[in-house]
């Protein structure tokens, strides 16, 4: 059951933003696929099997404790091509995951936290090294209080002890902790833990119409942030 109080969420003492696809599009990669022989479709494929079997770990539980992110990424790669991939093709992809590119407004999303005196950090199912060096690249690593990797404290998302992980990390209650995410099943994962939701709709289009809508959406990721932002400080 969800921690969060009834009735309309409050302003969020702390954000914490999704890395890959939110902050970090993925779509680059396919030039990665193209070069090793991969047909342009099958990215997408790829992208589901990893999300699958992220989620089949993370109702497991214990059991997927001991795989990593590669571990998936690189078993969903050698899933959508029968196990013929090439080792150097699949090193090439998983390398590119560290080249990746910061969407247009994550500079202003990340900035307008920061200018708002919020805490703000990132979380991943990946290790935090991969989050550190994508903002480092990137030239954010200043706007960001800390990266957070769900992998390390034993759960995988959407379940909601990697939610409440992050929020125990930064030192506020889980209704007081934001997700800023591009994803549908993030925001559930989120909300189940009592947090509030942000969704930026840039990457799905429209919200899952099996999940509870979030508590505020736009289709840009700064735009997001500051709705969050712009909800009330107490209850009236």
């Amino acid at each position: 059951m969800s921690e969060r109080p009834a009735g309309r969420p409050l302003r969020p003492a702390a954000l914490v933003l999704d890395v890959l696809d939110t902050l970090f599009p993925l779509a680059p990669l396919e030039w990665r696929f193209r070069e090793a022989g991969i047909p342009r479709v099958l990215m997408t494929r790829w992208s589901d099997h990893l999300l699958r079997d992220s989620f089949a770990l993370a109702l497991v539980g214990g059991d997927g404790a001991d795989r990593s992110f590669e571990d998936v990424v690189r078993g969903a790669l050698r899933d959508i091509t029968g196990h013929q991939i090439a080792p150097s093709a699949e090193d090439a992809i998983i390398g590119g995951l560290a080249e990746l590119d910061p969407r247009p407004e994550a500079d202003a999303a990340l900035r307008a936290a920061r200018g708002a005196g919020v805490p703000v950090a990132v979380l991943g199912d990946h290790d935090d090294a991969l989050a550190r060096r994508l903002l480092e690249r990137a030239g954010l690593p200043d706007l960001v209080e800390d990266v957070l990797a769900a992998r390390p404290a034993g759960e995988w998302r959407p379940a909601p002890g990697a939610y409440r992980a992050a929020a125990r990390s930064l030192g506020v209650a889980p209704e007081r902790l934001a997700l800023v995410t591009a994803h549908g099943w993030d925001v559930a994962g989120a909300r189940h833990a009592g947090l509030v939701t942000g969704w930026s709709s840039h990457l799905e289009g429209r919200f899952p119409s099996v999940f509870a809508p979030p508590d505020v959406s736009d289709r840009d990721l700064a735009r997001t942030v500051e709705g969050l932002l712009s909800l009330p400080a107490e209850r009236p």
